[in-house]
């Protein structure tokens, strides 16, 4: 089952962002350090905890997570206002972040090679931080099939985006999280894992039991088309 066609069969690829295009993941960890940094290290930690575990799941579940499930164990809490402060917050702290972020070496030349195929950013990231962020980063013409994030889920976007024939299998999703495969499976799409720059320490025994196959990054995928 670890047969992929080679990259320039696919008639659509979809990045997710974080961890893919973007040397992002740690930034957005580092993000939400500052965002809770008034509130007491353990709740903070718990929250960083929940948070690694669950990549590729937008700020607006994180964040309700947070005022809902972890902040009342500690102390009495205005859910409702701290959810629109603490998300406002991040969002800002964020956004300023990802302007310096490192973009995945090779990304431009394997668009030169592939550029037949129609490209889409499907991310947990916020939609309108990323096209802004892309758009900063001179990447955003890469991607002629649309940039899309939250507050939408990543299966319900691939979705939709398959139900109105922007994505046209076969179709092949660039991840590095299970959240990711799982939105590429419940779509039938086919998969790469990328391990660099991935929160998801257990990838090695997930990817196994899968069948999924998994490359550093973005070069390598470049290397396995030029062989």
């Amino acid at each position: 089952d670890h047969k992929l066609m080679n990259i320039k069969e696919y008639k659509t690829i979809i990045f997710d962002c974080d961890g893919v295009i973007l040397n992002s993941n740690k930034i957005k960890t580092q993000a939400f350090r500052q965002t809770f940094s008034k509130y007491k290290k353990e709740l903070v930690e718990e929250f960083i905890s929940y948070h690694e575990a669950n990549g590729g799941i937008s700020r607006y579940e994180k964040i309700k997570f947070f005022v809902r499930k972890l902040a009342p164990k500690y102390k009495k809490f205005n859910e409702e206002k701290n959810y629109v402060f603490l998300l406002n917050l991040y969002s800002k702290i964020c956004r300023e972040s990802l302007y310096e972020a490192e973009v995945a070496e090779g990304l431009k030349f394997l668009r030169q090679i592939n550029n037949e195929t129609k490209w889409l950013i499907v991310s947990g990231g916020d939609q309108n931080e990323l096209r802004d962020v892309f758009q900063k980063k001179g990447i955003s013409k890469y991607f002629n099939g649309g940039i899309y994030g939250s507050p939408d889920k990543k299966k319900d976007i691939i979705h939709r985006e398959l139900t109105n024939k922007n994505i046209i299998k076969p179709a092949l999703f660039i991840g590095d999280s299970k959240l990711d495969f799982y939105a590429a499976n419940s779509n039938k799409l086919d998969f790469i894992f990328l391990t660099d720059w991935t929160d998801f320490t257990e990838y090695k025994e997930f990817c196994s039991n899968n069948k999924i196959i998994f490359m550093k990054n973005i070069n390598y995928i470049l290397q396995s088309i030029e062989k």
